[in-house]
């Protein structure tokens, strides 16, 4: 199939997701085109069957705000009319799902279905907020097949918006042989000095992160015993968490690694994953963490527990709970066999309910929906 992808470029969820089915699908033998403002952080052109289309925004007097759902737009038409894309594939509503509708009203009758992924904050905290919810339910319904990353995030979707739309839950994944071969890297103990153990915290540390939770867990935990905690990533509470570590004097022992666009470079051989958020639609970081033998300390929001199972991957509390959470810490990073086993059955689940293939089966099986199993077997595909 001829496959176009427009997601957002950065760290987020959204975009590893829509990065790594675009990459999954080209290496299985379809043309796919990624589209977005900038190049996504993790795509690599695996295939001579992958292009990225860079979406420019003309800057104007006129325009205090660069129109960038038009240029989107724009680039979709431009994308689907010189390369006869089959279908259009949007990861997260806002602008992405409203500009691909567009896009396909300026085609007609030239056929381009959309399918829209919903991965979480488009939903509830963009698509929700009175500034973007009419055109957020107006791009959700228009299209022509929606899908929602978790069972809990359909639910609020049709909650929030009375959506009526038939939403297909879809969930993250992740490559198996990716986070097999990183077995080899030295991981996160490059940062750890003998003998500690080593926890580690990924997010954009905006407020629904809890990361001053992550570090009131972590302090419990290293009073107990030897650790280092690794927070990976960076945003708007980063300030807070630092002036917390230096009141409290444990800066030596909490790294800040940053960014990084393959995680499990800091995942392999690290003791304990940390996730204490307000909401999570998946949990993308946990399922990372568990596909590298990591178990999971999380909150029981959203799609976490459809990921998390709690007492075999990891454990769950309540939001808030820094000690009910500093205490699972503890139980696990204090019986190695016990941390140990929950790791094993945490790689186990990755791979076997999350693991790539299923799961880019599955929105094959959409696209043919949408676009007619025709489109496959034009290109080339059985």
């Amino acid at each position: 199939m001829k496959i176009g992808i427009s997601c957002y470029p950065t760290y987020g969820g959204s975009g590893i997701v829509a990065t790594e089915l675009a990459m999954a699908l080209a290496a299985e033998g379809d043309e796919v085109h990624v589209i977005s403002y900038a190049l996504p952080s993790r795509l690599a052109f695996v295939t001579p069957t992958l292009f990225f289309h860079e979406v420019i925004v003309p800057r104007y007097p006129l325009f205090e705000y660069p129109p960038y759902p038009l240029a989107l737009a724009t680039k979709m038409v431009e994308v689907a009319r010189h390369s006869g894309l089959d279908v259009l594939h949007v990861h997260y509503a806002i602008p992405n799902a409203v500009s691909a509708v567009l896009a396909r009203q300026i085609l007609a009758p030239q056929p381009l279905p959309v399918v829209t992924t919903l991965h979480g904050t488009d939903v509830t905290l963009v698509g929700n907020d009175p500034s973007y919810l009419e055109t957020t339910r107006f791009g959700i319904v228009e299209s022509d097949a929606v899908t929602a990353v978790s069972a809990s995030l359909r639910r609020m979707t049709i909650e929030q918006l009375g959506v009526q739309s038939r939403i297909d839950v879809v969930p993250n994944f992740i490559d198996p042989e990716r986070y097999e071969s990183a077995r080899l890297l030295p991981g996160a103990r490059r940062w750890a000095r003998p003998g500690e153990r080593i926890l580690v915290h990924i997010s954009n540390f905006r407020p629904l992160k809890r990361v001053l939770d992550v570090v009131g867990i972590f302090e419990q935990v290293h009073r107990a015993m030897p650790a280092r905690l690794l927070m990976v990533g960076d945003g708007p509470e980063r300030p807070k968490v630092e002036q917390y570590c230096r009141e409290h004097g444990i800066c030596g022992a909490i790294t800040f690694v940053g960014s990084l666009p393959l995680i499990e470079e800091v995942l392999v051989g690290a003791d304990l994953f940390l996730l204490p958020s307000d909401t999570e639609s998946f949990g993308l970081s946990a399922l990372e963490a568990m596909a590298c033998e990591v178990p999971v300390v999380a909150t029981t929001v959203g799609g976490i527990p459809e990921v998390v199972i709690d007492g075999e991957t990891g454990y769950l509390r309540p939001v808030g709970d820094v000690d009910g959470m500093a205490a699972a810490a503890l139980r696990l990073l204090g019986d190695e066999s016990l941390r140990q086993r929950f790791g094993a059955a945490g790689r186990r689940r990755a791979v076997e309910v999350f693991g790539q293939p299923a799961v880019v089966a599955r929105y094959r099986e959409i696209y043919e929906r949408v676009a007619g199993p025709s489109a496959s077997r034009s290109n080339g595909r059985p």
